[in-house]
């Protein structure tokens, strides 16, 4: 499979207070589109960073990120605004609903900063949840389900303009394990039947074992026999 994205000699560092805090120097990656990957390693080994950088949430110091064969870090904020809401689904740990609208309405936010009709909006928000087996729960609100239908709708957000890549921030952290293996299952679904080239950071290696391939993250380096293999 080709390359979706390809990260090439990466720096990025913080500031905290006068001291320099290293992520990453001269970070390589190449994701093939269709990949679906766990990242594992300590609390401040740059997992989260990694994402933000995929994402195009944050930017790096020096090098490049490629996607789909053209930069993205050297876009300009609206462009790249524009290119992660056609492009990138998000799911969080913490699922971040809001609490006062329904599971189809918290699904169609993405939709509502793109230029589509409301009756092509409320189709793809039917697909999206049905694809997570929720439509008949389309009406609940997060305080009426349960941890994990409240995930499965952070996914049906995530997918709902169909990006080709979706960044999973500990996506089952919060949940037991039973719930958090269907979960796997639903994300080793979107991978398998719909082709979404996932990157799920997470601290489970059994939640591991769902993707592809597993990659380890300590210091800010990959364990160059992983990416090699």
């Amino acid at each position: 499979m080709p390359d979706l994205i390809r990260l090439a000699d990466i720096d990025k560092s913080y500031t905290r207070g006068k001291e320099r805090i290293a992520i990453f120097d001269r970070l390589n990656m190449h994701i093939p589109a269709g990949d679906f990957i766990a990242v594992m390693g300590p609390s401040g080994s740059g997992k989260t960073t990694l994402l933000n950088l995929l994402g195009g949430a944050d930017r790096p110091d020096k090098g490049t990120i490629e996607f789909d064969g053209k930069r993205i870090d050297n876009l300009k904020e609206n462009e790249l605004a524009r290119w992660r809401a056609a492009n990138v689904g998000f799911i969080f740990q913490f699922y971040n609903l809001m609490p006062i609208l329904t599971a189809a309405q918290n699904v169609e936010l993405p939709l509502m900063l793109t230029n589509l009709p409301a009756a092509k909006r409320r189709d793809n928000v039917a697909t999206a949840l049905k694809v997570v087996g929720l439509e008949e729960r389309a009406k609940h609100r997060p305080r009426e389900l349960s941890g994990g239908q409240q995930q499965r709708v952070a996914i049906a957000r995530a997918i709902v303009a169909d990006p080709k890549l979706l960044l999973c921030d500990e996506p089952t952290g919060d949940l037991d394990r039973a719930t958090a293996d269907e979960i796997l299952g639903t994300l080793q679904l979107l991978n398998r039947q719909l082709g979404k080239t996932i990157i799920m950071v997470t601290h489970d290696a059994a939640a591991a074992k769902f993707a592809k391939r597993t990659l380890h993250l300590d210091k800010g380096k990959f364990d160059e026999r992983e990416l090699a293999a």
